[in-house]
């Protein structure tokens, strides 16, 4: 199959107000003949379903959840980016367009980043209508900070609640809608499988979480906005519920997965605590705006922070990147500290972390000032890790966070299969190898808001569709497959627990495909995670029964998901011999350390097909090529 990624034609700042006008509408009063399910209700599923209600579309809503408050979208702290210029500091959309590619290592397409930077400013205003706290200055204006990969301030922020405040406008536009009956939402069901039908997406096949049934659900077009698959590596910063199993069930239908090997390692997290620890914490890249970063000059200094004299200490990433500081982007922040531990310079009981420390910025506007700015992201430092930030400097380690991979789009936000679109975190739009702080929540409403609703009634108004029920044999098919693939998970009857399959593949993910990777490490992940899928359906143990509440059973078929997801992450690290961005592939870097790209043979988005059970995947290829933006070799010195 060729992927078409139908850019339009012309200047990328016309690219999208030309496409809109030349894309097909749906009468208003057709719109409520149209039906669309939206799974997930995260900033992207919320804003969307609230969006396309509003429009008059018949919209089904539905997420794992009892509520759509719950999604990890309320898990975001620092902010959302706009290029508004309010700070007066030479922002505009050419530099955050700039900025975003630069800081993605120019592994993504020019006209979808430069669509994301067009539309952000409306969130804002969006967003603004709708009552989100945003902070404001002592005039009563907006006010803004920096985050990581930029020289400007054009970071929105409430506080360190950013996503929650957010995700509380959707959420409230979307109950509008539920109240109206224009949306129909359904908690607690988990999407199984995507029914194709004559080579369109015409529903879904979800799992009640409640009751155990396996329910059908119809529509004319299907949007995926489920987030993302960090949790393939055990440990990460999302919530613990956060899985791969809609897109990866899309992938098994036909949809391309791009770029799954291109994840993101978040560097300012509080370190892991012990052997069993279920999660990480992420510490907002906001607080790096006025936390310095150091680690004592001697290895294995085992002082106390206040003992060791400013002579005597490194802030490294100041001394490296003069120019950005301790607000270089994720990718480069992270490299570095894994690097200046594993030389043994850092700092905790195991060495494996480093120090962001305050005590300059509560020296220069006192406590109260960082109190009003990061309060609660000090509190939250404080119940988690029992240490004053106030008093000592907290303690952070790199881990991962987000993935920047995901099902294939193109730029219509259409996946492979025709009427299956795919939101925010869960494409691999937008970002290349390396996301920049504060983006991910403007895509998510970038996409929910200002895009899909454009590009999806083009779709409806140029699609044919047959009319069909839950009684179709394709519906049926697939509920068949669910079942028995469930009956197949309750009957192996082992000993060995989902969570402890899902621990042991998040070893060999971070040890081999981790913020490090080598040739030699990722052949050997490859087989140890195929090994360990062959002991998964030997020797794994789902207590309880399939057609009930059981918790154990969601975890099962989420880690047989992640196991095989694994292998395609490690599979496309593999296959991309060169570094960019957060895909550092040890054998290709600079003299000084930094990501070496190979622009001649990879500036291309892998897009991988499912070729079958124990089969290899098919590798399809979609050119980048940038016209705006000249490829270089980045520099944050």
């Amino acid at each position: 199959m060729k992927l078409d990624s139908k850019i339009p034609e012309g200047l990328i700042e016309k690219k999208w107000s030309n496409h809109r006008f030349q894309m097909k509408l749906v009468n208003p009063a057709n719109k409520r003949k149209y039906s669309v399910i939206v799974v997930g209700t995260g900033l992207a599923g919320a804003s969307a379903a609230a969006t396309l209600a509003e429009l008059g579309y018949r919209v089904i809503s539905m997420c794992y959840h009892e509520s759509p408050r719950r999604a990890h979208s309320i898990a975001a702290q620092g902010g959302i980016n706009a290029p508004k210029n309010y700070a007066n500091d030479g922002d505009s959309i050419w530099r955050l367009f700039y900025d975003t590619v630069k800081g993605g290592d120019y592994r993504a397409r020019e006209a979808n980043v430069y669509r994301l930077a067009e539309v952000s400013n409306n969130i804002i205003d969006q967003c603004v209508a709708q009552g989100v706290p945003f902070a404001r200055d002592y005039a009563g204006y907006l006010d803004n900070r920096s985050f990581g990969g930029a020289q400007v301030s054009r970071t929105f922020y409430a506080r360190g609640q950013t996503g929650q405040q957010l995700l509380l406008g959707a959420y409230s536009a979307l109950c509008r809608q539920i109240d109206a009956g224009t949306v129909k939402f359904y908690p607690r069901r988990e999407m199984l499988d995507v029914v194709v039908l004559d080579n369109q997406a015409r529903g879904v096949i979800v799992r009640n979480l409640v009751t155990g049934e396996v329910e059908s659900y119809v529509a004319d077009a299907v949007v995926l906005a489920t987030g993302g698959y960090a949790n393939a590596f055990y440990l990460s910063t999302n919530a613990k519920a956060s899985n791969c199993t809609a897109i990866w069930r899309a992938y098994k239908r036909g949809a391309f997965f791009g770029n799954p090997c291109f994840t993101q390692i978040h560097p300012t997290c509080i370190p892991q605590g012990g052997e069993y620890q279920s999660k990480l914490t992420l510490m907002s890249e906001s607080l790096r705006n006025d936390g310095r970063i150091w680690v004592p000059k001697m290895k294995g200094d085992t002082r106390r922070p206040d003992e060791i004299p400013e002579s005597e200490r490194d802030y490294y990433l100041e001394r490296l990147y003069p120019s950005f500081g301790n607000l270089v982007p994720r990718d480069v922040a992270s490299r570095r500290a894994k690097e200046i531990c594993d030389k043994g310079f850092g700092v905790g009981t195991t060495g494996l972390a480093v120090y962001l420390d305050f005590s300059d910025a509560i020296r220069r506007n006192s406590k109260e000032w960082i109190e009003e700015k990061y309060g609660n992201l000090f509190d939250m430092y404080h119940e988690i890790t029992s240490v004053d930030p106030y008093k000592t400097p907290m303690r952070i380690y790199p881990a991962v966070h987000y993935t920047m991979g995901g099902l294939w789009v193109d730029y219509n936000l259409m996946s492979t299969i025709p009427g299956l679109y795919v939101i925010g975190e869960a494409n691999f739009s937008d970002h290349g190898a390396n996301r920049l702080g504060a983006s991910a929540l403007m895509q998510g409403l970038a996409d929910g808001y200002f895009i899909l609703p454009y590009t999806i009634g083009d779709y409806l108004a140029t699609s044919k569709f047959k009319p069909v029920n839950t009684d179709h044999s394709a519906f049926l098919e697939v509920h068949r497959n669910i079942s028995e693939h469930v009956k197949n998970l309750m009957s192996v009857n082992g000993k060995r627990t989902a969570e402890e399959f899902h621990r042991s593949l998040g070893k060999i993910m971070w040890d081999m495909v981790g913020m490090g990777r080598n040739k030699t490490g990722l052949k050997k992940a490859i087989g140890m995670i195929s090994d360990l899928r062959d002991e998964f359906w030997k020797d794994l143990k789902v207590a309880g029964t399939e057609n009930d509440l059981n918790n154990e059973l969601e975890k099962a078929g989420r880690v047989a998901d992640f196991l095989e997801l694994g292998e395609l992450i490690a599979r496309d690290a593999l296959h991309r011999e060169e570094s960019c961005g957060g895909h550092f592939r040890e054998e290709y870097q600079t003299s000084e350390g930094e990501a070496l790209r190979n622009d001649g043979k990879f500036a291309y988005v892998a897009a991988w097909e499912y070729a079958g059970y124990n089969k290899s995947p098919k590798l399809n290829k979609e050119p980048l090529k940038f016209e705006y933006v000249k490829l270089t070799q980045r520099s944050y010195k």
